[in-house]
């Protein structure tokens, strides 16, 4: 039987810990020069599109939290394969639209197994940490 969502302050802790994980990915992507953002708020003082770590990330966690709380692990997986499929489409279309950047050398198959791998650990914080508020 599959559960019922978590409580917020779950989704919350969950939600701090993409930002987190995504803000350090980023900076140490960009500083490694895999990618950059011509197009960011605060050029002169971050790197990053902070935007990108501080809302949109942190949203689309919320999105993909609470689309699987009710899932089994099979659908959880589905969720995740779809969510990390999607990303290396998101990338090209910001690129194309001038928002983002990568290198000669990235090929996007490092997105899709990197947001695998990212949604993964979060999801499995976010279980670890329902169970440990029963």
């Amino acid at each position: 039987m599959p559960k019922k969502r978590l409580p917020f302050k779950v989704e919350f802790g969950s939600i701090v810990l993409a930002s987190l994980l995504g803000t350090y990915l980023d900076l140490y992507f960009v500083g490694k020069g895999y990618y950059h953002f011509p197009i960011r708020p605060f050029p002169e003082i971050f790197s990053i599109n902070i935007l990108f770590t501080l809302i949109g990330l942190p949203f689309l966690t919320l999105i993909v939290l609470r689309s699987i709380s009710e899932l089994t692990n099979w659908g959880k997986a589905g969720v995740i394969l779809l969510t990390s499929l999607l990303m290396p489409i998101i990338e090209k279309l910001l690129e194309i639209l001038g928002l983002f950047q990568h290198s000669h050398s990235w090929n996007h198959l490092y997105t899709f197994l990197g947001y695998g791998l990212f949604f993964t650990i979060v999801v499995l914080f976010h279980e670890w940490m329902g169970r440990r508020m029963d």
